[in-house]
Protein backbone atom coordinates (compact mmCIF):
# COMPACT_ATOMS: atom_id res chain seq x y z
CA UNK A 1 0.00 0.00 0.00
CA UNK A 2 1.43 3.43 -1.21
CA UNK A 3 1.50 5.81 1.50
CA UNK A 4 -0.80 8.31 -0.02
CA UNK A 5 -3.48 4.84 0.16
CA UNK A 6 -2.45 4.84 3.71
CA UNK A 7 -3.14 8.83 4.13
CA UNK A 8 -6.75 8.72 2.51
CA UNK A 9 -8.04 5.78 4.52
CA UNK A 10 -6.37 7.10 7.50
CA UNK A 11 -8.48 10.64 6.77
CA UNK A 12 -12.37 8.78 5.92
CA UNK A 13 -11.43 6.27 9.13
CA UNK A 14 -11.06 9.30 11.51
CA UNK A 15 -13.19 11.97 9.86
CA UNK A 16 -12.88 15.88 8.97
CA UNK A 17 -11.88 18.54 11.03
CA UNK A 18 -8.94 17.58 13.46
CA UNK A 19 -8.22 14.91 10.59
CA UNK A 20 -8.44 17.27 7.72
CA UNK A 21 -4.87 17.88 8.04
CA UNK A 22 -3.74 14.88 6.58
CA UNK A 23 -5.07 16.17 3.52
CA UNK A 24 -2.66 18.21 1.74
CA UNK A 25 -1.10 18.96 -1.37
CA UNK A 26 -2.46 18.01 -4.47
CA UNK A 27 -1.77 14.73 -5.12
CA UNK A 28 1.38 14.89 -7.21
CA UNK A 29 3.95 15.32 -4.64
CA UNK A 30 3.67 11.35 -3.82
CA UNK A 31 7.05 10.97 -2.50
CA UNK A 32 5.84 13.50 -0.15
CA UNK A 33 3.13 11.45 1.24
CA UNK A 34 0.64 14.48 0.04
CA UNK A 35 -3.03 13.41 -1.24
CA UNK A 36 -6.13 14.41 -2.44
CA UNK A 37 -10.07 13.42 -1.51
CA UNK A 38 -11.50 12.53 -5.20
CA UNK A 39 -15.34 13.35 -5.37
CA UNK A 40 -15.96 9.81 -4.64
CA UNK A 41 -13.71 10.00 -1.67
CA UNK A 42 -16.07 13.20 -0.63
CA UNK A 43 -19.06 11.63 -1.16
CA UNK A 44 -18.16 8.39 0.80
CA UNK A 45 -16.98 10.66 3.87
CA UNK A 46 -20.28 12.73 3.56
CA UNK A 47 -21.95 9.01 3.87
CA UNK A 48 -19.87 7.81 7.02
CA UNK A 49 -19.97 11.64 8.60
CA UNK A 50 -23.85 11.76 8.52
CA UNK A 51 -23.95 9.06 10.83
CA UNK A 52 -20.85 9.20 13.01
CA UNK A 53 -20.50 12.71 13.19
CA UNK A 54 -24.49 13.18 13.59
CA UNK A 55 -24.00 14.57 17.15
CA UNK A 56 -21.55 17.58 15.24
CA UNK A 57 -23.35 17.58 11.90
CA UNK A 58 -26.70 17.13 12.64
CA UNK A 59 -27.20 13.74 10.72
CA UNK A 60 -29.69 12.79 8.18
CA UNK A 61 -32.09 14.76 9.83
CA UNK A 62 -35.73 14.07 10.00
CA UNK A 63 -36.39 14.68 5.99
CA UNK A 64 -37.14 10.90 4.32
CA UNK A 65 -35.64 12.53 1.19
CA UNK A 66 -32.13 13.08 2.90
CA UNK A 67 -32.99 9.34 4.17
CA UNK A 68 -33.15 7.92 0.97
CA UNK A 69 -30.39 9.64 -0.50
CA UNK A 70 -27.87 8.53 2.07
CA UNK A 71 -29.40 5.07 1.55
CA UNK A 72 -28.05 5.09 -2.19
CA UNK A 73 -25.36 6.49 -1.49
CA UNK A 74 -23.94 3.79 1.27
CA UNK A 75 -25.20 0.69 -1.01
CA UNK A 76 -23.45 2.40 -3.77
CA UNK A 77 -19.85 2.88 -2.29
CA UNK A 78 -19.75 0.19 0.23
CA UNK A 79 -20.29 -3.78 0.40
CA UNK A 80 -23.62 -5.07 1.54
CA UNK A 81 -22.07 -6.61 4.28
CA UNK A 82 -21.04 -2.90 5.52
CA UNK A 83 -24.17 -1.65 4.65
CA UNK A 84 -26.29 -3.68 6.56
CA UNK A 85 -23.71 -2.84 9.82
CA UNK A 86 -24.48 1.16 8.71
CA UNK A 87 -27.92 0.45 8.75
CA UNK A 88 -28.45 -1.48 12.31
CA UNK A 89 -25.53 1.60 13.26
CA UNK A 90 -28.21 3.99 11.76
CA UNK A 91 -31.12 2.66 13.69
CA UNK A 92 -29.61 2.37 17.05
CA UNK A 93 -27.96 6.14 16.63
CA UNK A 94 -29.94 7.95 14.69
CA UNK A 95 -33.53 6.41 15.83
CA UNK A 96 -34.46 6.34 11.94
CA UNK A 97 -37.84 4.39 12.46
CA UNK A 98 -38.89 6.28 8.99
CA UNK A 99 -36.78 4.11 7.22
CA UNK A 100 -39.04 1.37 8.09
CA UNK A 101 -42.48 2.60 8.06
CA UNK A 102 -42.34 4.23 4.36
CA UNK A 103 -42.40 2.00 1.41
CA UNK A 104 -40.25 4.02 -0.30
CA UNK A 105 -37.41 3.83 1.73
CA UNK A 106 -37.49 0.36 2.90
CA UNK A 107 -37.37 -0.30 -0.73
CA UNK A 108 -34.00 0.97 -0.44
CA UNK A 109 -33.04 -1.26 2.75
CA UNK A 110 -30.45 -3.94 2.46
CA UNK A 111 -32.56 -6.67 3.88
CA UNK A 112 -31.04 -8.87 6.70
CA UNK A 113 -31.99 -10.78 9.77
CA UNK A 114 -31.78 -7.30 11.74
CA UNK A 115 -33.94 -5.63 9.67
CA UNK A 116 -36.61 -8.53 10.04
CA UNK A 117 -36.32 -8.63 13.76
CA UNK A 118 -36.88 -4.54 13.29
CA UNK A 119 -39.99 -5.11 11.27
CA UNK A 120 -41.55 -7.56 12.93
CA UNK A 121 -41.31 -4.96 16.22
CA UNK A 122 -43.03 -2.53 14.49
CA UNK A 123 -45.59 -4.41 12.44
CA UNK A 124 -48.18 -3.45 15.52
CA UNK A 125 -47.83 0.16 14.20
CA UNK A 126 -46.82 -0.25 10.53
CA UNK A 127 -49.30 1.58 8.39
CA UNK A 128 -50.61 -0.47 5.96
CA UNK A 129 -49.19 1.09 3.20
CA UNK A 130 -46.00 -0.21 4.02
CA UNK A 131 -46.92 -3.81 5.64
CA UNK A 132 -47.33 -5.54 1.63
CA UNK A 133 -43.80 -3.86 1.29
CA UNK A 134 -42.76 -4.73 4.67
CA UNK A 135 -43.61 -8.95 4.14
CA UNK A 136 -42.03 -8.86 1.00
CA UNK A 137 -38.56 -7.78 2.51
CA UNK A 138 -38.91 -10.41 5.07
CA UNK A 139 -39.91 -13.19 2.68
CA UNK A 140 -36.73 -12.52 0.89
CA UNK A 141 -34.56 -12.50 4.22
CA UNK A 142 -36.46 -15.58 5.26
CA UNK A 143 -36.06 -17.31 1.37
CA UNK A 144 -32.30 -17.32 1.30
CA UNK A 145 -31.85 -18.43 4.70
CA UNK A 146 -34.28 -21.46 4.56
CA UNK A 147 -32.47 -22.27 1.57
CA UNK A 148 -29.26 -22.43 3.20
CA UNK A 149 -30.98 -24.37 6.28
CA UNK A 150 -33.21 -26.57 5.16
CA UNK A 151 -31.36 -29.07 3.74
CA UNK A 152 -28.75 -29.68 6.65
CA UNK A 153 -31.20 -29.66 9.01
CA UNK A 154 -33.53 -32.35 7.12
CA UNK A 155 -30.03 -34.78 6.66
CA UNK A 156 -28.89 -34.04 10.34
CA UNK A 157 -32.65 -34.94 11.65
CA UNK A 158 -33.77 -38.11 9.49
CA UNK A 159 -30.02 -39.09 9.44
CA UNK A 160 -30.05 -39.75 13.86
CA UNK A 161 -33.58 -40.69 13.40
CA UNK A 162 -33.09 -43.84 11.42
CA UNK A 163 -29.95 -44.58 12.99
CA UNK A 164 -31.98 -44.31 16.45
CA UNK A 165 -34.47 -47.26 15.19
CA UNK A 166 -31.89 -49.46 13.97
CA UNK A 167 -32.47 -52.83 14.82
CA UNK A 168 -30.73 -56.27 14.89
CA UNK A 169 -33.98 -58.18 13.48
CA UNK A 170 -34.98 -56.97 10.46
CA UNK A 171 -37.32 -57.95 7.38
CA UNK A 172 -35.51 -58.10 4.10
CA UNK A 173 -36.71 -54.50 3.17
CA UNK A 174 -35.57 -53.02 6.12
CA UNK A 175 -31.73 -53.92 5.85
CA UNK A 176 -29.10 -51.65 5.81
CA UNK A 177 -26.64 -53.24 3.75
CA UNK A 178 -23.70 -50.50 4.17
CA UNK A 179 -23.52 -51.39 8.17
CA UNK A 180 -24.49 -54.93 7.78
CA UNK A 181 -21.63 -55.65 5.28
CA UNK A 182 -19.11 -53.44 7.37
CA UNK A 183 -20.13 -55.31 10.00
CA UNK A 184 -19.46 -58.72 9.04
CA UNK A 185 -16.26 -58.15 6.80
CA UNK A 186 -14.60 -60.39 8.85
CA UNK A 187 -16.50 -63.17 7.88
CA UNK A 188 -15.87 -62.89 4.27
CA UNK A 189 -15.67 -66.93 2.78
CA UNK A 190 -12.57 -66.52 0.55
CA UNK A 191 -13.78 -70.24 -1.03
CA UNK A 192 -17.06 -68.38 -2.07
CA UNK A 193 -16.25 -65.22 -2.65
CA UNK A 194 -19.12 -63.66 -0.32
CA UNK A 195 -19.51 -62.35 3.30
CA UNK A 196 -21.64 -64.95 5.62
CA UNK A 197 -23.84 -62.49 7.84
CA UNK A 198 -23.70 -63.08 11.40
CA UNK A 199 -25.89 -60.17 12.05
CA UNK A 200 -28.78 -58.20 10.44
CA UNK A 201 -28.81 -54.33 11.22
CA UNK A 202 -31.59 -52.39 10.08
CA UNK A 203 -33.88 -48.98 10.10
CA UNK A 204 -36.66 -50.97 12.13
CA UNK A 205 -40.47 -49.75 11.11
CA UNK A 206 -41.00 -46.00 10.59
CA UNK A 207 -43.86 -44.55 12.62
CA UNK A 208 -45.93 -41.43 11.60
CA UNK A 209 -43.89 -39.64 13.75
CA UNK A 210 -40.64 -40.64 16.02
CA UNK A 211 -39.84 -37.76 18.09
CA UNK A 212 -41.62 -34.66 19.46
CA UNK A 213 -40.13 -31.39 19.23
CA UNK A 214 -41.55 -28.34 20.85
CA UNK A 215 -39.65 -25.13 20.30
CA UNK A 216 -40.40 -22.75 23.14
CA UNK A 217 -39.24 -19.31 21.95
CA UNK A 218 -39.18 -15.93 24.38
CA UNK A 219 -40.12 -13.04 22.14
CA UNK A 220 -39.15 -9.75 24.53
CA UNK A 221 -36.56 -7.50 22.44
CA UNK A 222 -33.21 -8.98 23.22
CA UNK A 223 -33.77 -12.51 21.91
CA UNK A 224 -35.40 -10.89 18.47
CA UNK A 225 -32.75 -12.09 16.16
CA UNK A 226 -33.23 -15.42 17.70
CA UNK A 227 -37.01 -15.11 17.51
CA UNK A 228 -36.35 -14.85 13.41
CA UNK A 229 -33.81 -18.05 13.21
CA UNK A 230 -36.52 -20.13 15.56
CA UNK A 231 -39.24 -19.37 13.44
CA UNK A 232 -37.32 -20.33 10.50
CA UNK A 233 -36.04 -23.45 11.96
CA UNK A 234 -39.50 -24.52 13.35
CA UNK A 235 -41.07 -24.21 9.24
CA UNK A 236 -38.40 -26.41 8.75
CA UNK A 237 -38.92 -28.92 11.56
CA UNK A 238 -42.65 -28.61 10.42
CA UNK A 239 -41.95 -29.92 7.18
CA UNK A 240 -40.56 -32.89 8.36
CA UNK A 241 -43.11 -36.09 8.76
CA UNK A 242 -40.70 -38.04 10.67
CA UNK A 243 -40.68 -34.94 13.68
CA UNK A 244 -43.98 -33.23 15.26
CA UNK A 245 -43.15 -30.44 15.80
CA UNK A 246 -45.22 -27.58 17.83
CA UNK A 247 -43.90 -23.98 18.09
CA UNK A 248 -44.76 -21.77 21.21
CA UNK A 249 -43.78 -18.08 21.79
CA UNK A 250 -44.25 -16.26 24.71
CA UNK A 251 -43.55 -12.90 26.84
CA UNK A 252 -46.07 -12.69 29.87
CA UNK A 253 -48.99 -14.21 27.48
CA UNK A 254 -48.37 -17.81 25.84
CA UNK A 255 -49.29 -18.24 21.88
CA UNK A 256 -49.12 -21.30 20.06
CA UNK A 257 -48.25 -20.83 16.32
CA UNK A 258 -47.90 -24.24 15.45
CA UNK A 259 -50.91 -23.77 12.61
CA UNK A 260 -48.87 -21.02 11.09
CA UNK A 261 -45.77 -23.26 10.51
CA UNK A 262 -46.97 -23.49 7.01
CA UNK A 263 -45.28 -20.44 5.28
CA UNK A 264 -42.25 -19.07 7.92
CA UNK A 265 -43.40 -15.48 7.01
CA UNK A 266 -46.70 -15.75 8.63
CA UNK A 267 -45.18 -17.13 11.99
CA UNK A 268 -43.04 -14.97 11.94
CA UNK A 269 -45.56 -11.74 11.69
CA UNK A 270 -47.61 -13.28 14.50
CA UNK A 271 -44.86 -12.76 16.68
CA UNK A 272 -44.89 -9.90 19.17
CA UNK A 273 -41.33 -8.64 19.86
CA UNK A 274 -41.08 -7.07 23.29
CA UNK A 275 -42.59 -7.03 26.33
CA UNK A 276 -42.05 -8.71 29.42
CA UNK A 277 -41.10 -12.82 30.42
CA UNK A 278 -42.89 -16.00 32.18
CA UNK A 279 -41.00 -18.33 31.49
CA UNK A 280 -43.31 -20.39 33.84
CA UNK A 281 -46.36 -19.93 32.49
CA UNK A 282 -44.37 -21.05 28.85
CA UNK A 283 -43.42 -24.30 30.51
CA UNK A 284 -46.61 -25.32 31.65
CA UNK A 285 -48.46 -24.91 28.55
CA UNK A 286 -45.39 -26.81 26.84
CA UNK A 287 -46.58 -29.79 29.54
CA UNK A 288 -50.11 -29.93 28.23
CA UNK A 289 -48.64 -30.68 24.76
CA UNK A 290 -46.29 -33.47 26.08
CA UNK A 291 -47.71 -37.08 25.15
CA UNK A 292 -44.78 -39.00 25.01
CA UNK A 293 -42.27 -38.21 27.23
CA UNK A 294 -39.28 -40.36 26.71
CA UNK A 295 -39.80 -38.86 22.80
CA UNK A 296 -40.25 -35.65 23.36
CA UNK A 297 -37.45 -32.64 23.20
CA UNK A 298 -38.23 -29.31 24.28
CA UNK A 299 -35.87 -26.24 23.45
CA UNK A 300 -36.29 -23.17 25.41
CA UNK A 301 -34.88 -20.18 23.76
CA UNK A 302 -34.64 -17.38 26.22
CA UNK A 303 -32.14 -15.47 28.23
CA UNK A 304 -33.89 -16.91 31.18
CA UNK A 305 -34.69 -13.63 32.59
CA UNK A 306 -38.04 -14.78 34.71
CA UNK A 307 -40.26 -12.10 35.54
CA UNK A 308 -42.34 -14.77 37.30
CA UNK A 309 -41.75 -16.98 39.92
CA UNK A 310 -38.04 -18.01 39.37
CA UNK A 311 -38.86 -20.85 42.18
CA UNK A 312 -41.94 -22.20 40.80
CA UNK A 313 -40.26 -22.11 36.99
CA UNK A 314 -37.32 -24.72 38.34
CA UNK A 315 -40.20 -26.54 39.76
CA UNK A 316 -41.67 -27.23 36.77
CA UNK A 317 -38.15 -27.90 35.17
CA UNK A 318 -37.71 -30.53 37.75
CA UNK A 319 -41.16 -31.88 36.53
CA UNK A 320 -40.46 -32.35 32.68
CA UNK A 321 -37.56 -33.73 33.56
CA UNK A 322 -39.25 -36.29 36.07
CA UNK A 323 -41.31 -37.07 33.04
CA UNK A 324 -38.57 -37.78 31.00
CA UNK A 325 -38.36 -35.13 28.65
CA UNK A 326 -35.49 -33.74 27.13
CA UNK A 327 -34.55 -30.13 27.85
CA UNK A 328 -32.05 -28.19 26.03
CA UNK A 329 -31.75 -24.14 27.05
CA UNK A 330 -30.10 -21.68 24.14
CA UNK A 331 -29.32 -18.78 25.28
CA UNK A 332 -29.58 -17.38 21.87
CA UNK A 333 -30.03 -19.01 18.49
CA UNK A 334 -27.85 -16.34 15.71
CA UNK A 335 -24.28 -15.76 14.81
CA UNK A 336 -23.93 -13.37 17.69
CA UNK A 337 -22.83 -14.98 20.87
CA UNK A 338 -24.66 -15.12 24.26
CA UNK A 339 -26.61 -12.19 24.91
CA UNK A 340 -26.99 -10.59 28.38
CA UNK A 341 -28.79 -13.63 30.61
CA UNK A 342 -29.59 -14.72 34.11
CA UNK A 343 -26.54 -16.20 35.64
CA UNK A 344 -28.58 -17.60 38.53
CA UNK A 345 -31.10 -19.71 37.02
CA UNK A 346 -28.68 -20.54 34.02
CA UNK A 347 -26.60 -22.29 37.02
CA UNK A 348 -29.72 -23.95 38.80
CA UNK A 349 -30.43 -25.31 35.33
CA UNK A 350 -26.93 -26.80 35.20
CA UNK A 351 -27.01 -28.16 38.53
CA UNK A 352 -30.32 -29.95 37.00
CA UNK A 353 -28.12 -31.50 34.21
CA UNK A 354 -29.79 -28.65 31.43
CA UNK A 355 -26.71 -26.88 29.94
CA UNK A 356 -27.57 -22.94 28.65
CA UNK A 357 -25.32 -22.15 25.60
CA UNK A 358 -25.65 -20.06 22.99
CA UNK A 359 -25.88 -21.87 19.48
CA UNK A 360 -25.44 -20.40 15.92
CA UNK A 361 -28.12 -21.50 12.87
CA UNK A 362 -25.30 -23.62 11.06
CA UNK A 363 -24.77 -25.37 14.51
CA UNK A 364 -28.14 -25.98 15.43
CA UNK A 365 -29.14 -29.10 13.04
CA UNK A 366 -26.54 -30.61 14.62
CA UNK A 367 -27.33 -29.92 17.78
CA UNK A 368 -30.88 -31.71 16.96
CA UNK A 369 -29.02 -34.63 15.67
CA UNK A 370 -27.14 -35.02 19.13
CA UNK A 371 -31.08 -34.41 21.47
CA UNK A 372 -32.37 -37.30 19.17
CA UNK A 373 -29.85 -39.91 19.88
CA UNK A 374 -29.34 -38.88 23.49
CA UNK A 375 -26.29 -37.22 23.61
CA UNK A 376 -24.83 -35.62 26.42
CA UNK A 377 -24.90 -32.31 25.19
CA UNK A 378 -22.97 -30.61 27.43
CA UNK A 379 -20.13 -33.12 26.30
CA UNK A 380 -21.33 -32.39 22.81
CA UNK A 381 -20.55 -28.74 23.76
CA UNK A 382 -17.41 -28.93 24.54
CA UNK A 383 -16.28 -30.84 21.78
CA UNK A 384 -17.18 -28.20 19.52
CA UNK A 385 -15.83 -25.41 21.39
CA UNK A 386 -19.40 -24.22 22.46
CA UNK A 387 -19.40 -23.16 26.46
CA UNK A 388 -22.15 -23.88 28.07
CA UNK A 389 -23.35 -20.62 30.73
CA UNK A 390 -23.74 -21.78 34.55
CA UNK A 391 -21.65 -25.43 34.42
CA UNK A 392 -18.22 -23.61 35.21
CA UNK A 393 -19.60 -22.58 38.62
CA UNK A 394 -21.50 -25.88 39.17
CA UNK A 395 -18.32 -27.60 38.88
CA UNK A 396 -16.34 -25.41 40.81
CA UNK A 397 -19.29 -25.54 43.84
CA UNK A 398 -18.80 -29.10 43.89
CA UNK A 399 -14.43 -28.74 43.55
CA UNK A 400 -14.82 -26.72 47.05
CA UNK A 401 -17.32 -28.86 48.29
CA UNK A 402 -14.91 -31.74 47.85
CA UNK A 403 -12.06 -30.42 49.07
CA UNK A 404 -13.90 -29.61 52.21
CA UNK A 405 -15.04 -32.89 52.82
CA UNK A 406 -11.67 -34.01 52.29
CA UNK A 407 -9.58 -31.41 54.61
CA UNK A 408 -12.26 -32.25 57.32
Amino acid sequence: MTQPERLRRWRLLLGSGDADGICQGNGETEAAGSFSLTQTDHAIDNALSALYDSDRSGGLGSSSPNVARWLGDIRTYFPSSVVRVMQKDALERLNLQQMLLEPELLEAVEPDVHLVANLLSLSSIMPSKTQETARRVVRQVVEKLQGELTNPTHQAIIGSLNRAIRNRRPRHNEIDWNRTIRANLKHYQPKYGTIIPEILIGYGRKRSSLQDIILCIDQSGSMATSVVYAGIFGAVLASLRAVQTRIVVFDTSVVDLTDAAQDPVDLLFGTQLGGGTDINRALTYCQGLVRRPQETILVLISDLYEGGNREEMLKRVAALLGLGVQLITLLALNDEGAPMYDHWVAEKLAGLGIPAMACTPNQFPDLMAAAIKRQDITQWAAARGMVTMGSESVVSRREIDITESVDS
